[in-house]
């Protein structure tokens, strides 16, 4: 199981496993950097930092234990962050010692990768989704990410300064609504949880987050697990 997980996750072949060694058949350097936002099952972190959710341990087949220091950080309600590296087939997760070599803090990996993530998908666009504004740029999978872009909600808060109202829903589903939409939050308030458990593999949160003051902070719970 630990194989097969280091090899989907960290983009370790059979060979480089054994050897408990990254393979390096993909562009790891700054300007391939990304970040994708997932589920963290049970959790409910009220505000946004980056809290490093620590390493990943197992056995390999011949018996030895490995210890892997992942690039994951919880972030705010029931998400976490993964820094990855993009390939034309998959996002390797990238390690903390990568952030390392690329001497990057997470606070500041998590600013270059949303601006690698725009110069290379485009900047997040918004269009009517119902009474909702739904937000995407060329990659559907990345579509959460913009979630992750302070510069573009700063932007909607000066239109809207008693806030926005976010979904993220699933991977290629990020919903707004300014909180002053009180139809819409509503709205938003009754269809989360369905939206987000029929997403199947691709769901990411059944929270509402506001967005005010710079950051973002949990507006309606996640759904118990």
């Amino acid at each position: 199981m630990i194989q097969k997980f280091l090899s989907l996750v960290f983009g370790l072949s059979a060979a480089s496993v054994a050897c408990a060694q990254p393979a390096q058949s993909f562009d790891t350097s700054a300007t391939n950097l990304m970040v994708v936002l997932r589920e963290s099952e049970g959790a409910n972190k009220r505000e946004e930092s980056l809290v490093p959710m620590g390493k990943i341990k197992g056995r390999l087949p011949d018996g030895r234990e490995i210890e892997v220091e992942t690039s994951w950080y919880s972030y705010v309600g029931d998400m976490h962050v993964r820094f990855v590296f993009d390939t034309p087939t998959s996002m390797p997760s990238a390690s903390a010692d990568d952030l390392r070599r690329l001497g990057l803090t997470p606070e500041a990996a998590l600013k270059l990768s949303v601006a690698n993530i725009k110069r290379v998908y485009g900047a997040p666009k918004a269009i009517p989704w119902d009474d909702l504004m739904q937000v995407s740029g060329k990659s559907p999978d990345l579509n959460s990410s913009y979630f992750l872009d302070h510069e573009f909600w700063s932007h909607l808060l000066k239109q809207h300064p008693g806030g926005i109202v976010a979904a993220v829903v699933k991977r290629g589903g990020l919903l707004y609504s300014p909180l002053s939409n009180e139809k819409a939050v509503n709205g938003m308030r009754k269809a989360v949880g369905q939206l987000h458990s029929s997403s199947g593999q691709m769901r990411i949160s059944s929270a509402l987050y506001l967005f005010k003051d710079g950051k973002w902070s949990v507006f309606q719970d996640p759904l118990p697990r």
